[in-house]
């Protein structure tokens, strides 16, 4: 209970810039969580679609591998469904990868979609709390210009240690914000990379059935 009546004060003697630094780390938070969730999920969906799309290429039924890919909405398989459609029309290793790279190119936007706010609302956070410290040592210092001399010293430190609250909350409130940024970042890029991985998989799953032909030399830029 003391620990909250010190957050309490600490809360109420930073001054009115407390209020959108607070309001600022309740988006950052409730952006964060909701990316969480998106992001959690979209790795569950996409693992079981694409462990049923590989018993589907190994049985060679392709038919089913595209229209999954066009009736579903979990990315990978989409992915998947465009190499395979592309496949169905011309069998050339490349033009199979291509197909598939542009899939990942467009689930791309959708995973970092509100990600990148975070890092922006914990700059906001930390130039709020700057603000409202210079503010309030402003008004420090023109409150103690016309009191008594042996009142200043006691006056100024009081209202300078009220002043460096906003700086201290928009620390407190953009740090944790960055982490989450980062963290976010890093969960995302794990997806990408397992699209990649995917798209890998479904190539050399055709090559070893005999169903795409091996890369050539001129391919690879020999």
């Amino acid at each position: 209970m003391e620990s909250f009546d010190t957050v309490i004060r600490f809360f109420q003697n930073g001054g009115p810039f407390m209020y959108p630094i607070a309001v600022v780390l309740v988006i950052g938070l409730a952006i964060a969580a909701e990316r969480w969730l998106v992001l959690s999920g979209a790795r569950r969906r996409n693992r079981n679609a694409f462990d049923t799309a590989m018993v589907q290429l190994r049985e060679k039924n392709y038919k089913a591998v595209v229209d999954t890919g066009s009736e579903s909405s979990v990315p990978i398989a989409r992915i998947v469904g465009a190499g395979i459609a592309r496949y169905a029309g011309n069998r050339r290793r490349e033009d199979v990868e291509s197909a598939m790279e542009e899939g990942v190119m467009e689930a791309l936007p959708r995973l970092e979609k509100r990600t990148q706010y975070l890092a922006t609302l914990a700059n906001v956070a930390t130039l709020l709390g700057l603000l409202g410290t210079i503010i309030g040592l402003i008004a420090a210092f023109t409150a103690v210009a016309n009191a008594e001399a042996t009142e200043k010293a006691s006056m100024l430190s009081s209202s300078i240690s009220v002043a460096m609250n906003t700086t201290a909350f928009g620390l407190i409130s953009a740090i944790p914000l960055l982490l989450l940024h980062a963290v976010l970042q890093t969960k995302t890029a794990e997806i990408v990379d397992s699209f990649e991985m995917a798209s890998v998989k479904v190539v050399n799953t055709l090559a070893d059935a005999g169903a795409l032909p091996a890369r050539t030399r001129e391919s690879d830029g020999s």
